[in-house]
């Protein structure tokens, strides 16, 4: 077993990982499977996949009239989806209890005080982040995950849940899981706010790539949505083929990490797509991060 802050000396093999996983115990263990998972096993999969979790609670009205009201959106719509990602990326890299993790926790729950939250959005909220990237990797992954890995995801989440307050987790990985498709299936509706909010998302994610090839992109991500989640924000379904083409490079493309090395340095709080905190971590804290802060380094 490793410490939080440690860096450990990747096993041998490309599946040396997944065999200590295999050691370690999915409740008590949480942190440290899901650091392997998320930081080593399949960085690049897991951001893309909180990517559309965030983008997918956007589905929700009341969820999306929060966040049009905030106008965090509308005027820095980059600063407001870095913070939430390296937020959580603190707590995936140092763990929930340590000095980092708990800075960053502070730091969210001080954000949600400003606003009145119902319990059951921070609740599916959660969720999303507990099983979407488990989802995308059950589709994309260069490997199956084992059930170790999908039990730590529940367990880590649910710890990070009752550290910010959220009421009613439910103990039970396939209690939650079940909470969350029928909280979809009750709540997801089209509104303006979801509208509104889905467009400013959408034409973030198209502002990392060159210009000329935007209108691509833009396509890109409407494949990548599924219909729930297109008629709650109102967007135009994709052609078949763009969906056929991003699914079949996302499966080639874990062919071809499939034959790569084990990683030997956890990637879960270094992000290259971060704009806004240049270098992070390097030179900066969790309480820099933040709706209040001015993003400058100390």
């Amino acid at each position: 077993m490793f410490l939080m802050n440690e860096t450990p000396s990747a096993p041998r093999g490309r599946y040396g990982w997944l065999r200590r996983i295999e050691h370690l115990d999915p409740v008590s263990d949480n942190h440290e499977i899901h650091r392997i998972t998320a930081g080593y096993e399949f960085p690049w999969d897991y951001q893309r996949a909180l990517e559309f979790a965030l983008f997918r609670t956007y589905c929700v009205p009341t969820i999306s009239a929060l966040l049009s009201k905030t106008g965090e959106f509308e005027k820095r719509p980059q600063k407001r989806y870095d913070d939430t990602a390296l937020l959580m990326a603190e707590l995936v890299e140092h763990g929930y209890d340590s000095p980092r993790g708990t800075e960053s926790l502070r730091m969210v729950n001080r954000m949600h005080a400003k606003y009145e939250i119902d319990n059951s959005d921070m609740l599916y909220v959660l969720s999303t982040f507990a099983f979407d990237p488990l989802d995308w990797i059950d589709r994309y992954g260069w490997r199956p995950l084992h059930p170790k890995e999908r039990l730590a995801s529940f367990h880590f989440y649910r710890e990070v849940g009752l550290r910010m307050g959220i009421k009613d987790i439910p103990e039970d990985f396939q209690e939650f899981y079940r909470f969350k498709i029928e909280y979809e299936a009750e709540r997801f509706r089209y509104s303006e706010d979801n509208h509104r909010i889905g467009v400013y998302t959408r034409d973030l994610f198209c502002s990392w790539f060159p210009r000329p090839v935007r209108p691509a992109v833009r396509q890109g991500v409407y494949a990548m949505l599924d219909q729930q989640m297109r008629s709650a924000f109102g967007f135009p379904a994709a052609p078949a083929w763009m969906t056929a083409v991003a699914q079949r490079a996302l499966v080639a493309r874990s062919r071809v990490v499939r034959l790569l090395p084990p990683r030997r340095r956890s990637k879960a709080a270094r992000d290259p797509r971060n704009r806004t905190y240049p270098g992070y971590p390097m030179g900066y804290r969790p309480s820099d991060l933040g709706v209040d802060q001015d993003h400058g380094r100390h």
